[in-house]
Parts: structure tokens; C-alpha cells; sequence
């Protein structure tokens, strides 16, 4: 059973998520990614101002006079959310944690995918994959996806992005649109990457919180990883100290966009102390306006 505050939570951002979709994002969703190919729709007989190139000449040998085949786009796609559920999600310094953040962006992203007649489904992973949603419609799946990321419990803490990307090869056979939805604290997954980029268009998003990247002014500190459980005491009160640690997350924050980069994959750099929705908003029109 659900609490009531978790339930409240999950309406909250059901509720939001929804009406900024509706208000805000559906139009540059839909203009920036559309079906894939194209399927056959019709043979009609052929009317002055038609293209040549299109007459069927089969078709127009056994009628005798000329007809052309008609195509339309393809319009629906599959749409895969791989959303990072490892022990670091559970971090946040602001008003929400990163996992939180991660089920905001998933819920935007399922909205916007069912608005446009889009299936969607969800892989959540640790260092294992522990739970898919196979593709569906309709806005109550978009609820069962945001309920399964707030109400989740993984077994592991975890990162293991290349079998995330591997389970996917081996369900998702159609080409899809893919949001890769994670801290990047993993190592080891480049290569999968830039071989299921090759089949399905990725997008990465990558989640961070101000904390990730500053040691507060607090005199003797024990760290530990979340995921390892490794502990580490650092003098957060050495100026040399906190310098050397921001150096060393913004240098690893920079390669996760360098490996992305160089898997020809686009990245949504999100934080917690920001809006979920001005960053997605700012991609789609940069993607709009890279593809005139």
C-alpha cells in the first residue's frame, strides 16, 4: 500500500506534468521527433500537378490509365525511458532529490510521448535490471510509470549503465526513441552506447545537484559513496581541499557529456536547483532549430 503523502506526491507530479505538457511542450515534442519512415497508405489515379516519379506503372498498365502510390509519414514511435534508480539517486541538497528529479523528467517525457500517439515503457536499473514496463498508451500508464519510480525499492545500489543498454538490444528490436535518464556515476558503457546509438536515436539526460560538486565550509567531513558504501574523511574546512574536490566532479561531470558526445548523442544537462521543464523546453527548441 501506498502512503497517503507518497500518493500525493505521485498526483502532484502527475497533475503538473501534465499541464505543462498541454500548455507548453507538446508542439516542440512533436515537431522535433516524429515517426521515423514512411508506410504505404493508398493507390490513387494520377491528377495533373502529381509527381511522375510516384505513378505506379503496374497498376497503371492493368487499369490503363495512370495511378500513383500515395505514402504517409510514420508517425507513432517507441519511446524508452532507461531511468538510473541506483543508491546515489536518493542524494539531493535542494528541495528534491535526484531520483525525485528523475521522475519528473520521466513523467514530462511519457506526456509528451503519449500526446503524440507515442507508446512508452520503462526500463529502471541498478547495477541489474530490476523492473520493465513494456511500451503502452494512454495517460494511466503514464500514472503506473511515476508510481514505479517513487514507490520503487531496487534490491542494488549499483550503477550498471552497459547492462541497462544491453537488456534493450534484446527487447526493444524496433528502432526507438531512447532517454537515458542518470547520474553517469558507472564506468564501462561507452562502447554499448555508441553500438545501440547506431539503432536507436538516444538522448542522454543527466541529472546532477549542487552538492555533487562543492564540500560545505565544515571542518572534518565523512563522506560515503551511497552505492559502494565507501567511507573517506576530508577536511572540508581547506580551501586547497574543497577546490581540489570541485575540480575532480566537474572534470568527471564533463567527460559523462564527452562520452555522450562522442556516441553522437545529445545531452540535457538537468540539477536539481533548476526547472526540469526550461531545460527540456530549451532542448526541443534547439532541436527544432537545428533541423531547419
Amino acid at each position: 500500500m501506498l502512503s497517503p503523502e507518497l500518493i500525493k506526491k505521485i498526483r502532484r507530479v502527475h497533475i503538473r506534468s501534465a499541464r505543462k505538457v498541454n500548455t507548453l511542450m507538446a508542439g516542440h515534442y512533436r515537431s522535433v521527433f516524429r515517426g521515423s519512415g514512411i508506410e504505404f497508405e493508398e493507390v490513387r489515379e494520377y491528377t495533373p500537378g502529381d509527381d511522375v516519379k510516384s505513378i505506379d506503372w503496374r497498376v497503371s498498365a492493368r487499369m490503363g490509365r495512370p495511378y500513383i502510390k500515395r505514402f504517409r509519414e510514420e508517425r507513432e514511435r517507441l519511446v524508452m525511458l532507461l531511468v538510473d534508480m541506483s543508491a546515489s539517486g536518493n542524494f539531493g541538497t535542494r528541495q528534491s532529490l535526484k531520483r525525485e528529479v528523475s521522475a519528473e523528467i520521466a513523467a514530462i517525457l511519457a506526456f509528451n510521448a503519449i500526446c503524440n500517439n507515442d507508446k512508452v515503457g520503462a526500463i529502471l536499473f541498478t547495477d541489474q535490471v530490476e523492473r520493465y514496463i513494456p511500451p503502452q498508451k494512454g495517460s494511466a500508464h503514464v500514472w503506473r510509470v511515476i508510481k514505479e519510480i517513487f514507490d520503487f525499492h531496487p534490491r542494488r545500489t549499483g550503477t550498471d549503465i552497459q547492462r541497462a543498454i544491453r537488456f534493450l538490444g534484446r527487447i526493444g528490436r524496433k528502432r526507438g526513441l531512447v532517454f537515458l535518464i542518470s547520474d553517469y556515476l558507472a564506468a564501462g558503457y561507452t562502447k554499448a552506447l555508441k553500438v545501440s546509438a547506431k539503432k536507436h536515436e538516444f538522448v542522454g539526460i543527466l541529472v546532477s545537484d549542487p552538492g555533487d560538486f562543492s564540500l560545505p565550509e565544515a571542518g572534518m567531513l565523512l563522506m560515503e559513496d551511497l552505492e559502494s558504501g565507501r567511507r573517506l574523511f576530508l577536511d572540508a574546512a581547506d580551501a586547497a581541499t574543497r577546490r581540489r574536490y570541485a575540480d575532480e566532479r566537474t572534470a568527471a561531470h564533463q567527460r559523462t557529456k564527452d562520452i555522450l558526445k562522442s556516441a553522437d548523442i545529445d545531452c540535457i544537462d538537468i540539477s536539481t536547483a533548476g526547472s526540469v521543464t526550461d531545460a527540456l523546453t530549451r532542448y526541443f527548441r534547439y532541436r527544432e532549430k537545428r533541423k531547419r
